[in-house]
């Protein structure tokens, strides 16, 4: 299953209840999670930063429902068919 459709499936499901809860909880929920995965890779637990990264991606596909966005699209022409990495300030 393709990035768009799992996020278009997501929107079916949630949206109406995303809407209700707003933007800023949809945030707080986000960070919560990437807290939980930063806590299991501290920890190095494979099995468990599978099950965070998959909670963070389900909080990010929400938010971009919520705001009528598409990263999927975004993400090919940012990271696929451009090269950033000579830019970033690696150590």
């Amino acid at each position: 299953m393709e990035l768009e459709e799992i996020r278009k499936k997501i929107a079916e499901k949630y949206l109406e209840i995303d809407k209700k809860s707003g933007e800023l909880f949809l945030l707080a929920v986000l960070f919560e999670e990437v807290g939980e995965l930063a806590e299991v890779v501290r920890k190095r637990d494979v099995e468990k930063i599978e099950e965070e990264l998959c909670d963070v991606l389900f909080m990010i596909l929400s938010l971009a429902n919520y705001f009528g966005v598409n990263p999927e699209k975004r993400l090919v022409e940012k990271y696929i068919k451009d090269d950033p990495s000579s830019r970033w300030d690696l150590p």
